[in-house]
């Protein structure tokens, strides 16, 4: 069984990329499922074949424990983890069938928990295929010192999740909402060159004196060199497909045997023959003001290899 993990922080559209998925994958003829494993979702705008709060529900845990909405959902993952059977025992009576889970919005599941990590651990010991989503806003990009908190939060849920990870910029039609991106979206998406932020962060009064500690955190990223992000909006089919390929290509289903699949597009994924440029025109040419700004000379950037993967949000409401 194939799948992906969607998470991410709260409003980062974890729910409606589910939503946009499912529909866009039943379009192009797959048997896709959806697991809501968020306790406190209860408006749920699609068809849930599996639902934890069948199990366990948030408010639940509120009442009875008297904890707070964090401290609560820490409980219902280690609860869903100590019940991990109940979960086995309905995916297997979904036969044949992609699945998504819907994840919880909080951070902290992510970055330092373990139990959401044990779950999916365990079910990739069960033989199910899986790839991590991790959605966070475009719109971060416009702020440099926020674009470097998605990447170490994005670095840290890679690590701590220990799965095939791909991150994605989710609304990027509203990319620019709060003003135009400093670079070309692709110094954003490659994550070419951290120095350029670092000057960036030394006009503000506030982050200058603190440009050793920026510098040290954009090394961290530079030196694992891993994060990297698709651009999204559901409503664009061209961008659901290419993140629909890059998801295939990191939980395994573009060289499954559950469907018929033509050499050229298995060869098309194995070299990744799409040029970084293709990956975000659709992007930047729709939903971005032109000739604002241009991409820095990043003649002698860092290696720019790793994951097609994205970043999330350090809010204070997280």
């Amino acid at each position: 069984m194939f799948g992906q993990v969607v998470i991410g922080p709260p409003g980062s559209g974890k729910t409606t990329y589910c939503k946009a998925m499912q529909e866009f994958l039943t379009g192009i003829g797959r048997k896709v499922a959806i697991i809501n494993l968020d306790p406190a979702n209860d408006i749920l705008p699609y068809k849930c074949d599996i639902d934890v709060s069948d199990l366990i529900t948030l408010s639940d845990v509120m009442d009875c424990l008297k904890l707070g909405p964090n401290g609560g959902l820490i409980y219902c993952m280690e609860y869903l983890e100590k019940n991990f059977d109940w979960l086995l025992e309905k995916l297997n009576r979904l036969k044949d069938c992609y699945v998504l889970f819907d994840c919880p919005g909080q951070v902290e599941l992510y970055t330092h928990h373990s139990s959401v990590r044990n779950v999916f651990s365990r079910l990739t010991k069960a033989k199910h295929q899986l790839a991590a989503v991790h959605l966070v806003d475009s719109h971060y990009c416009s702020d440099p010192s926020k674009f470097i908190a998605i990447l170490l939060t994005s670095l840290s849920t890679m690590l701590q999740v220990e799965l095939p990870h791909i991150n994605i910029l989710s609304k990027a039609d509203l990319i620019e909402c709060y003003g135009r991106l400093p670079f070309n979206l692709d110094f954003f998406t490659e994550v070419l060159d951290m120095t350029y932020l670092i000057d960036l962060l030394q006009d503000d009064p506030f982050f200058k004196k603190f440009k050793r500690l920026n510098e040290a955190m954009a090394g961290i990223v530079e030196d694992y060199s891993l994060v990297s992000f698709v651009a999204l909006t559901v409503k664009d089919k061209e961008c659901m497909l290419r993140v629909t390929r890059a998801v295939d290509k990191a939980n395994g289903y573009m060289f499954g045997d559950l469907e018929e699949r033509n050499l050229q597009s298995l060869m098309s994924c194995a070299v990744g023959a799409e040029f970084e440029y293709e990956k975000i025109a659709s992007v930047q040419e729709k939903y971005m003001t032109t000739d604002t700004s241009v991409t820095p000379d990043t003649s002698v950037t860092p290696d720019m290899s790793g994951n097609l993967d994205t970043a999330i949000h350090m809010d204070c409401d997280t």
